[in-house]
Formats: C-alpha cells, structure tokens, sequence
C-alpha cells in the first residue's frame, strides 16, 4: 500500500501561483508514476500531468501545457506542481496519484490516490 498525502492548496488571485506538493509513503521501494489529477465542482474528475518515475518522461493535458511544471524528488518521496499563470478555470480539488504503470495512472485507472487539496483561483 501507498499512502499520498497533499499540501500547498490555497486561493490566489489570476495570474498568480501555487506550488503542490504530495508526499508518499508505506511501500515506496516500488517504482511508481505519479500524477496530478484535478475535479472541479460539477464535473469529472479529469487528468492534469503525469511523470514517470525516473522523471524522464512528462505527460501534460493541453490546458496546463506551458503553465504548470510536475517534478519529483525520489529521495524524498515526493512529487511537486508548479502551477504558474493560474486561471479561475483552474479551480479545483487537485488529487495525488500513484501507479506502477504510467499509462494506467494517465487513464485514471491508477491504484492509489490522495485525498486531495483545494485550489481555488479567483478573477
């Protein structure tokens, strides 16, 4: 088991940024992808970025594609989102994910999730 935990959510004005951070723990000697996915209210749970887990490999949705950035720190078992030129669009419960097969995380059909941060970008 993998548990993720999130922090940096909060309310920033358009335009501004946000930096999230998710930390795992339990059995993180496996190789993991890691994610972020977001939900916004009234809609679908939708993906926003994933990295493999030699960060290597990037995978972006094309909203975020220029403005957030997904690194990660395996020494610390952690994953990060820069998010940079926020929009009110971006509004959103943003959840943490984890799998061992990067495709499989990018479909959201991925093992483990967080229980998610608030992000909340007003006009």
């Amino acid at each position: 088991q993998v548990q993720l935990v999130e922090s940096g959510g909060g309310s920033v004005q358009a335009g501004g940024s946000l930096r999230l951070s998710c930390a795992a723990s339990g059995r993180t000697s496996r190789p993991y992808a890691m994610a972020w996915f977001r939900q916004a209210p009234g809609k679908e749970r939708e993906f926003v970025v994933a990295i493999s887990w030699s960060g290597v490999n990037t995978f972006y949705a094309n909203s975020v594609k220029g403005r957030f950035t997904i690194s990660r720190d395996n020494a610390k078992n952690a994953v990060y989102l820069q998010m940079n030129s926020l929009k009110p669009e971006d509004t959103a419960v943003y959840y943490c994910a984890a799998d061992a097969i990067f495709q499989r995380l990018i479909a959201g059909a991925n093992e483990y999730w967080g229980q998610g941060t608030q992000v909340t970008v007003s006009s």
